[in-house]
C-alpha cells in the first residue's frame, strides 16, 4: 500500500511516521529498479502515490518541528 493520506500521518506518532516513511522508501527503491530493469510495474499509479506519499510525510514531519 503505497497511499498514505493526511488524517493517517496526522494520526500517527513521530515513531510510527517514521517506520511508515522508510517503509515508503523501500518501496520506492523496488519501482525504480523495476522500473530500470526494463520491466513493467504492476501498478503504474504505485510510482506516482509513493512518491507523492513520501513527500506528504516528510512535509507533516518538518512543520511539525517548527
Amino acid at each position: 500500500m503505497s497511499y498514505v493520506s493526511n488524517r493517517e500521518i496526522e494520526s500517527m506518532g513521530l515513531e510510527a511516521r517514521r517506520a511508515r516513511l522508510a517503509e515508503l522508501r523501500e518501496e520506492m527503491m523496488q519501482l525504480k529498479a523495476e522500473k530500470s530493469l526494463g520491466g513493467n510495474p504492476a501498478n503504474l499509479g504505485a510510482y506516482k502515490a509513493t512518491r507523492r506519499s513520501i513527500a506528504r510525510m516528510i512535509t507533516h514531519m518538518r512543520t511539525e518541528d517548527q
